[in-house]
């Protein structure tokens, strides 16, 4: 296992567990698990681990924000997961959006990236062929190019079938075994229809079928159909056959009726049901393209938050499979350059150091599109950056409709969709068209933020001077040497004994454990209150002399939902070393079920070289707990 192997451990536990899982995906920065129930996993306390940005409940999935490192993480997660059931029964109960939402992005997701890598090529392609002329379009290079480009789009039933029925909990080599019949030489270049053309046409034990013209070559909704019909009679012919006979009668059955099938009735009704549905919003798009980009732009964000977006891209696909450009999404196009504008104008004005630091990889990742890291840790937690990103991605959608622009093929995010808006003769007026866009949304976005204003951490405007500074500038403290009185009176204990592992094992940081004696938590410095859980059962504090200190009381005790707790403080209150912060009732709590244990952790552990605990086995509020060197 790598690096995130804790992180993985604590993931799989606080989801309930191996057993409650049905299925686990990943997007570009979130794990997509399918829970068998949800209620099971411990939300809050996924949404406050180190390591993990939010947790989100959306369409059918309980997806956990991890940040552009999710593909590391993913492979610990497996690791600890191990081999999930692919039989095992999918269902889980929603209403049909999300069960659709669910199904898209479970099939689209894993083909994502080679989709738009297809389309990036195709737009290198254009791009030679515009830059060098003839002499290059037609070479043996440009059809290599072209192969790299085409290839994926031509077989993307192949692809389909094996998302669509590891989807549907079905075999996903199967699934590309009925798609393969579908894209078989001869019935998508048309020359099957010609040969038997003169003789009754196509047949099937002489029952007729057709043909699209150009084949199931690059369709969606067949194939996504034909590997649903199998997964469901897969799983009944797994149920009745001997077991000494499944290995192979199985798949025998099961493409002997889904394939013959599809050709007959599956692939045809799927087909005209796609050009309804392609029509369908067409037309909506047709009807006022402003109003319809500016919708699109405006809500881009907010359906990416709760992976709604998922319902518009297959049609993305279908189109641009079909050589046809689309503006179903083109609309959103400088969303994520305004992202990045108010999250540098945070950046820039925040005087909160952590803030600062989450800041820096957000900008960075919006660069590139990836905008999760933007939304859920700076600009909506802010409130205004994140509507001034969707006021300004509303405006720039309507103006790229109606300047009618397009999408030309699948490819990257940020900077890298400039090779979706080349046409496949190398005109690159849309792409002058979207650079100017989103340069208007990055310095739009980032001078209203910076204008406007946000409401900064009252933590960082309160501080003392020689606090602000340093957190204002990022300075590092290792080389002063700090000490910090305990908050409670109790026994002291190793982190290493806390009942919880992300304290045991150090993953929010290095610090102690005390058995409280008295149900009451101090100020162990002057400073300010940067985090107050609404439970009470955890506070942050931000010391005038930079240490970032979280004193957490109990172990599982956010499920008590702040029973037994009582706050004497507000986030963002200025508190003097010594201010009474919390009390809570420690028999109670015992009573039902809970440890006392209270961790306390600094949290900003890089700034110093060595923690060192005190040597008394019993401390007061009045005994020094900690020395930061």
């Amino acid at each position: 296992m790598g690096k995130y192997e804790k992180l993985a451990t604590l993931i799989v536990k606080e989801i309930g567990g191996k057993d409650n899982v049905i299925s686990l995906t990943n997007c570009i920065t979130r794990l997509r698990f399918k829970l068998k129930d949800e209620k099971k996993a411990n939300t809050e306390k996924l949404k406050t681990t180190d390591g993990i940005v939010t947790v989100i409940q959306s369409g059918g999935q309980y997806q956990v924000v991890i940040g552009n490192h999710v593909p590391d993480v993913r492979q610990d997660v497996d690791a600890v997961l191990g081999v999930l059931d692919p039989i095992s029964d999918g269902g889980v109960k929603g209403n049909l959006f999300d069960n659709f939402v669910d199904m898209i992005s479970g099939i689209f997701q894993p083909i994502l990236a080679p989709l738009s890598a297809a389309g990036m090529l195709k737009g290198v392609n254009a791009i030679l062929s515009f830059a060098l002329g003839a002499s290059f379009s037609g070479s043996s290079t440009y059809a290599v190019f072209n192969a790299m480009g085409d290839g994926l789009f031509l077989f993307l039933p192949i692809f389909i079938g094996y998302t669509a029925m590891k989807k549907f909990g079905g075999s996903p080599f199967l699934g590309m075994m009925l798609a393969s019949s579908l894209v078989y030489t001869g019935f998508i270049d048309g020359s099957a229809t010609k040969l038997f053309e003169n003789a009754r046409g196509l047949h099937f034990f002489n029952i007729p079928f057709s043909l699209p013209a150009a084949g199931y070559g690059s369709t969606v909704m067949p194939i996504i159909a034909s590997a649903a019909f199998g997964a469901f009679l897969e799983k009944r012919l797994r149920k009745i056959i001997p077991d000494v006979a499944k290995l192979f009668l199985v798949p025998f059955l099961t493409a002997l009726v889904t394939v013959p099938l599809t050709f007959l009735a599956i692939g045809p009704i799927m087909n005209i049901v796609a050009d309804g549905l392609g029509k369908g919003l067409l037309s909506i798009q047709a009807f006022n393209p402003i109003i319809f980009g500016a919708i699109i732009g405006f809500t881009w964000q907010i359906l990416v938050m709760f992976g709604m977006h998922w319902a518009l891209i297959p049609f993305v696909i279908i189109s641009l499979s079909q050589g046809t450009p689309t503006a179903l999404i083109t609309g959103a196009g400088s969303v994520a350059v305004a992202q990045t504008g108010a999250t540098l104008a945070v950046l820039i004005k925040t005087k909160n150091k952590r803030l600062k630091e989450l800041a820096v990889p957000a900008v960075i990742s919006g660069v590139f599109g990836i905008t999760e890291p933007a939304i859920y840790g700076i600009t909506l937690p802010k409130k205004k950056p994140f509507w001034v990103s969707c006021i300004v991605g509303g405006v720039t959608g309507a103006i790229s409709m109606g300047l009618g622009m397009k999408t030309y093929q699948m490819g990257g995010l940020g900077i890298f969709r400039y090779t979706t808006l080349i046409t496949p003769d190398g005109n690159m007026s849309y792409v002058m068209y979207g650079v100017i866009l989103d340069i208007v949304a990055f310095i739009a976005a980032l001078g209203l933020v910076y204008l406007i204003g946000f409401k900064d951490d009252e933590a960082t405007i309160q501080l003392t001077k020689e606090a602000a500074k340093k957190v204002a500038t990022g300075q590092k403290v290792a080389a002063v040497k700090k000490e910090l009185l305990s908050p409670l009176a109790g026994k002291v204990l190793p982190l290493s004994e806390a009942g919880d592992p992300v304290f045991s094992e150090g993953v929010m940081g290095k610090g102690v454990v005390i058995e409280p004696v008295i149900g009451e938590v101090y100020a162990p410095e002057d400073g300010v209150v940067t985090t107050l859980f609404p439970t009470y059962h955890a506070i942050g504090i931000l010391t005038d002399t930079g240490v970032e200190v979280l004193i957490h009381v109990g172990i599982d005790t956010v499920e008590l939902e702040g029973k037994y707790y009582e706050s004497f403080v507000t986030q963002g209150q200025v508190v003097k070393k010594d201010d009474k912060l919390l009390s809570f009732n420690i028999e109670a709590i015992e009573a039902a079920g809970y440890s006392v244990q209270t961790p306390v952790i600094i949290t900003d552990i890089s700034n110093y070289a060595d923690v060192i605990v005190t040597d008394k086995q019993l401390v007061s509020t009045k005994d020094t707990l900690l020395v930061l060197k």
